[in-house]
Formats: C-alpha cells, sequence, structure tokens
C-alpha cells in the first residue's frame, strides 16, 4: 500500500487497506470515538438521569455548536439519525393533491427519491424529474434542466447540494433562489455538504435542508441534522410521534423514542477535532481535499486517456469519471460494477463504482489520504482496463 499522510494516524483505518472511499459513509477519527464511549459509559451508569435530565442540555449544546458552523439559528435545527430520514421527515409532512407535482432529478439520490415517489403516489400527485446531464460544460446546464421542469404545479423541488453518484456541487443557492422566485419551496439533500463546502444556510435559504454529520464533518454513524427555515416550522414533523408531538419543531424532533443520542452529542467533538488538524482549521482542510481530488481526478484521467466530465468549479472533496469500454481480454471486460469493486478490493483498493448515469468511478480526498494513492488506483484502473 501506499503510505499514507500523518494525519492519517487520527483514524482507525485498516493500513492494508487503500481507503478512498470516505463518502460513502464517512470514518470517525479515534478522538471522537473516544468521546462517545465516555458518553456511553454516562449513559449507562444512570440511564434515566443522562436520558431526562442531562440529555435535553446537552442538546442543545450540540445544537449550538453544529448552528454555528453551519450559519444557522439553533431554533431551525433538529436532529436526525442520517439525511434521509431529514428528507422523509419534510416529504411526509407534505399534504399534497391529485395534480402537484414533486421535482426531483435524475440524479436525486436513489432512497430519497423512493420517498419522493411513495409520498406522491400516496397523494395522487406527479413526480416530475428534471434531466441532469453527465458529462456537463457548465453550472447553466443544471439551472436550465431543474428551472425548465419547474411548473406552477410544483410544491417542492427535492436537490441535492452534491450528487452521490457524480459528485457534482450544484449551484444551489441560486437554484434555491429560482425556485423561490416562482413560489417554489426546495428540500436541499445536504448529505456530503457539510465539512466539505463552506455553508451559510441563512444565506442559501432553502425552506429545508437536511445533511449528515457522519460523512465529511467525520462524527460517528448517526449523526444529521434537517434545518427548518423558521416560517416553516409548523408544517414538518418527525416520521415517528412522540411525547414532544404539538410542543413545536425542537420538542418533536428531541425525542421520538428511546435512542442512543451519543453520535449528536458527539458532533461538536468532531468539529473541534478536525478543525485543529491544520493550522487554517476548516477552511484549510476543505481548501486542502478538494485541491487533492482534482489531482487525483488528473492522475485518472490521464492514465485512461479521458477528458474530464466536468468544470473543476463543480468539485468538492469528491470527484466522479466515466469508465472506459475495457480493451478486449482485459480484466474489466464482462463485469459488472459490483464484480469490478471487487476486482479492486481484492487487490486492497476501497473504492465507488456505479452504473448509472454511465459507468462511473468516484473516488474522495481526505486528511487520511495523499497522492501517492492515487498512483495505485490509477496503475490498478490501467491494469484492469486496458490489461497491462
Amino acid at each position: 500500500m501506499a503510505r499514507s499522510t500523518p494525519e492519517a494516524s487520527l483514524w482507525k483505518l485498516d493500513p492494508q487497506v487503500l481507503y478512498l472511499n470516505h463518502g460513502s459513509f464517512g470514518a470517525c477519527p479515534a478522538a471522537v470515538l473516544r468521546e462517545q464511549s465516555r458518553l456511553r459509559t454516562c449513559l449507562e451508569r444512570e440511564p434515566v438521569d443522562f436520558l431526562v435530565e442531562t440529555l435535553p442540555g446537552a442538546l442543545d449544546a450540540a445544537r449550538r455548536a453544529l448552528a454555528a458552523f453551519l450559519g444557522a439559528d439553533p431554533a431551525d435545527l433538529v436532529f436526525v439519525p442520517n439525511a434521509t430520514t431529514g428528507v422523509n421527515a419534510v416529504l411526509r409532512s407534505l399534504r399534497l393533491a391529485p395534480g402537484d407535482e414533486l421535482l426531483v432529478t435524475t440524479q436525486t439520490y436513489g432512497a430519497c427519491r423512493k420517498s419522493a415517489e411513495f409520498v406522491a403516489a400516496r397523494a395522487g400527485a406527479s413526480l416530475v424529474t428534471a434531466h441532469l446531464p453527465f458529462p456537463l460544460a457548465s453550472e447553466a446546464e443544471v439551472l436550465e434542466a431543474v428551472l425548465s421542469a419547474a411548473s406552477a404545479r410544483t410544491r417542492l423541488a427535492l436537490l441535492d447540494h452534491i450528487t452521490s453518484p457524480t459528485a457534482l456541487v450544484l449551484p444551489i443557492e441560486r437554484l434555491v433562489s429560482e425556485l423561490g422566485a416562482r413560489g417554489i419551496d426546495t428540500l436541499v439533500d445536504g448529505a456530503h455538504a457539510p465539512g466539505m463546502v463552506p455553508l451559510d444556510l441563512r444565506r442559501i435559504g432553502a425552506a429545508y435542508y437536511t445533511g449528515n454529520a457522519h460523512k465529511w464533518l467525520c462524527a460517528p454513524k448517526g449523526a444529521a441534522f434537517l434545518h427548518v427555515r423558521a416560517d416553516r416550522h409548523a408544517h414538518v414533523h418527525p416520521t415517528v410521534i412522540s411525547h414532544g408531538s404539538g410542543g413545536g419543531l425542537l420538542a418533536e424532533f428531541d425525542w421520538t423514542g428511546t435512542c442512543d443520542p451519543t453520535p449528536w452529542l458527539c458532533i461538536p467533538r468532531a468539529i473541534e477535532h478536525l478543525g485543529a488538524a491544520l493550522p487554517g482549521g476548516w477552511d484549510e482542510l476543505m481548501v486542502r481535499n478538494r485541491a487533492l481530488a482534482l489531482q487525483a481526478r488528473t492522475v485518472l484521467l490521464d492514465v485512461l486517456g479521458l477528458d474530464a466530465p466536468c468544470p473543476e468549479g463543480m468539485i468538492g472533496s469528491m470527484a466522479s469519471i466515466l469508465l472506459p469500454a475495457p480493451r478486449p481480454g482485459a480484466p474489466a471486460e464482462g463485469l459488472d460494477c459490483k464484480q469490478l469493486h471487487d476486482w479492486f478490493r481484492g487487490r486492497g483498493i476501497e473504492t465507488w463504482l456505479f452504473a448509472e448515469p454511465a459507468p462511473l468511478l468516484r473516488i474522495s480526498a481526505q486528511l487520511y489520504n495523499e497522492p501517492g494513492q492515487y498512483r495505485q488506483l490509477a496503475a490498478a484502473l490501467a491494469e484492469c482496463f486496458h490489461g497491462r
């Protein structure tokens, strides 16, 4: 395996695996896991005291820390276990009627698209899909695709801030503004955005924004949030109705039944820990990861003889490339994406491949990664697709 960075020691990743897929589930640093272990010990030492007396104040403290990082008002922020749950909470709170439309795109995250399909079908509403091209030449193609698909019947647009398969950073602030001018609310699925790109949720202005803290913020698995603009609080309820029902947004979401709240409570530690990893804090970390993703993309495109599928300005800490047709007799010939993943994994490389909108490979860049690792991936790609 290629050497990793000195900062790799902050994580517990297997040193025998070339881990280039932070985007799928994130990875939690050891120091944050220790904080979670401490909190779990406190919880189990006196569960009633922790869940009844300690938890409300601890949630408020975590909420304030996260709100400051996101550019949000704490009163508009609630915790959920993942962004998919946040999307479901909003969609299943909508009161749709026959003839109403929900707007999604061809690159909407699969699980969230299924939620939109379910909600639309239950109400007799329609699901309208805007075609987002890939490859594409500019953000203008995204704006044209989404805005041309919107209509007077569109009740809500569900848009990814950063698309999962193609890793495109969409012009979300512009989209929210343009749709809002037409009277259309936007639900932003920002699963990958916190910790990858700078966020100011007040400036974005979406009616709803949900994101994961367990991906690029590196909190424990099960840490995510839903941001609801103040004028929409009364319209949104959690998917599980419990004791807080009728008590307002925070009361309803803060207690939906017994669960392990420690992933949420570790968010401040994750923000602090990663923010101290480099002298320039989070700003430097995000710039560093983006630069590495762009460098890695260039290495992979060069070895495969391909053109860049999107502008550099639409890349964050992940990048996707279209995979070429394998040469006759090359190992990739006849293999589907699952089999290709297994081929790479058998060589100690953990990466991400997807079949739609075309065969894709997506790489991630986090603080534990370094350029030599992508050169190893490039060599494996050449062997797999070119037979050399």
